[in-house]
């Protein structure tokens, strides 16, 4: 990639932010979609702001002529709230309005973007137990399932106009930066951390530097369309995530937190702490994509330099 102009979506979120520099560190611009007024134009960092309302399905499609490729990261926090009847809608209509107001102008441009890559995530699958699923497994059947299922088919009309759509199915991603794992760290510099309920299920991780290289990845390759699993090449359990954070860290990882107090903290999103994932990347390995931290304590010990 060379010389592109990429628009970006959910720009000063964690993979947002980071894949915004990496896309800057190597020359390209990057077009901000951005709500408040005073980020609209050229901004200090060398990149421009246009607006756009997803809850209102309104955007300035002209800010998008041009573009190479439009990358649709914009959504709220799975793990920001409780989940409350109003915060559930809220995850839902963050993602769907915001993908049928991108998807709706790219589609209506008179020089659209060859590509989007419109985000999801490995909750597509549902709960998974030990049971392994990649690309060409259904969909689940609960919550966040179902918002995946809309999510992805809300990018219709941008395909339907000609536009290569790729959904990256992004699983956990690990960075010292924010996401799970920022959360966790303190207590287990602490020595305060543990496993979260069973501690058997799987969590599929990734670093913060595959992600972007990933996307970046997905960008480029024009045979890549559809679903790809953003994950790493083995999911890991949550104990065996703890034994590594512990191990990297020189702390213990005694403590546990039983099932029933994280239901009773974090209400019904306790499903998602101790539900298990275990999805396998197998389109983007068959794409020959490289992983740089292809196993846990190499993804730990990167996140720790983020």
């Amino acid at each position: 990639m060379g010389g592109m102009r990429i628009a970006v979506t959910g720009s000063t979120g964690l993979i947002g932010s980071a894949l915004v520099r990496s896309l800057l560190a190597d020359g390209h611009e990057v077009v901000r979609l951005v709500r408040q007024r005073s980020r609209v134009g050229r901004q200090p960092d060398g990149t421009v702001g246009i607006g756009w309302n997803p809850h209102l399905l309104q955007i300035d499609a002209a800010g998008l002529e041009g573009t190479d490729a439009v990358v649709h990261l914009a959504g709220a926090g799975v793990a920001d709230r409780r989940w409350t009847q109003a915060y559930r809608q809220e995850i839902r209509d963050s993602r769907v309005l915001g993908t049928e107001t991108v998807a709706g102008a790219l589609a209506k441009l008179k020089r659209p973007p060859k590509v989007l890559v419109s985000a999801s995530a490995v909750g597509y699958y549902g709960q998974t137990g030990d049971r392994v699923v990649d690309e060409d497994s259904p969909a689940g059947d609960d919550f966040l399932a179902r918002v995946c299922v809309e999510w992805e088919a809300a990018a219709r009309p941008a395909e339907d106009a000609g536009i290569r759509v790729v959904h990256p199915r992004t699983g956990l991603v690990l960075s010292a930066r924010g996401g799970a794992l920022g959360r966790m760290l303190p207590l287990f510099r602490l020595g305060l951390g543990g496993r979260l309920g069973s501690g058997g299920q799987y969590w599929s991780v990734l670093s913060l530097a595959d992600e972007v290289a990933a996307m970046r990845f997905l960008i480029d390759r024009a045979e890549m369309s559809g679903p790809v699993d953003l994950t790493g090449p083995r999911p890991v359990t949550n104990a065996e995530l703890t034994e590594v954070l512990g191990r990297v860290l020189g702390r213990p990882t005694v403590l546990a937190v039983p099932e029933f107090a994280l239901k009773t903290v974090l209400g019904e999103m306790a499903v998602e702490v101790v539900g298990s994932h275990r999805v396998l990347p197998e389109r983007l390995l068959a794409a020959g994509f490289r992983f740089r931290h292809p196993d846990a304590e190499s993804m730990v010990r990167a996140a720790l330099l983020d």
